[in-house]
């Protein structure tokens, strides 16, 4: 019987290997192994709490209501989370020189903390706080949550973590060294991610329209799928890159 993920494994370690520029794009789904759930889909985030704390008029007008939900979400449910053995390969294949840059959606810092450096942070990264009137930024260590909602010891204001609410931008960086790289690459990887968020999700499809070769790691087909991926490994996200690192280094 033929093993198509065996066959697909094989032909994205060759594809690699031959490569002159990696880029990795992740999203969710990379982190549900390391026990952060989705935002979106059945068991999501947004079944359990109400997204309008993440707001931005209802943060600002309801700061300790809001708090208490994101302290909750992102800090005592999220800042258990630790790195799974996806991000780990992708530090691997950073630290070997295979993958040049990292582009995530996520904002749960576990590239960081597998090894990454050189990692496009689209929305924005939770283990920073940034003050809402000075812009000076805090390492979430250094701010006591138990007294909410914090403020910024230099000049007293509101702070807030530093990624995307609903009502803002992309920061303007992470957009610009985002799509350089759909320019630069020659192969995108895509780990954990459906399409669905805009306009991250139009990266891959700008870095196809340039000539990329996209490998697709996904439990489930994808919007990517049906359009621009040209091998498919359908699986868990830890387990596939597990077996694709042992493939590349075994080299």
């Amino acid at each position: 019987m033929i093993n198509l993920l065996e066959i697909n494994l094989k032909k994205s370690t060759n594809t690699i290997l031959n490569a002159k520029h990696i880029t990795a794009f992740t999203g969710a789904g990379i982190s549900v192994e390391s026990g952060i759930p989705s935002y979106r889909g059945k068991d999501g985030l947004w079944t359990k709490y109400d997204t309008k704390v993440l707001e931005l008029n209802y943060f600002h007008e309801n700061p300790k209501d809001a708090w208490n939900v994101i302290r909750e979400i992102f800090y005592e449910y999220f800042g258990k989370a630790k790195p799974n053995p996806a991000h780990l390969a992708l530090a691997k294949m950073e630290k070997k020189g295979n993958l040049k840059a990292i582009i995530t959606q996520n904002i749960d810092n576990l590239h960081y903390e597998a090894g990454n450096k050189t990692v496009f942070e689209f929305h924005g990264n939770s283990k920073v706080l940034l003050c809402t009137k000075c812009a000076k930024k805090y390492k979430v260590e250094q701010i006591d949550l138990n007294k909410l909602p914090p403020k910024c010891d230099s000049c007293g204001g509101l702070l807030k973590p530093d990624f995307i609410f609903f009502g803002e931008g992309i920061p303007q960086d992470a957009y610009k060294n985002s799509f350089a790289e759909a320019d630069k690459a020659d192969v995108f990887i895509l780990i954990g991610v459906t399409g669905l968020v805009q306009p991250a999700a139009s990266i891959p499809v700008k870095a196809k329209q340039n000539g990329a070769v996209i490998i697709e790691i996904n439990p489930q087909r994808t919007a990517y799928t049906e359009s621009i991926t040209d091998i498919f490994l359908q699986g868990k996200a830890g387990e596939v890159m597990d077996e694709l690192s042992e493939l590349l280094f075994e080299n």
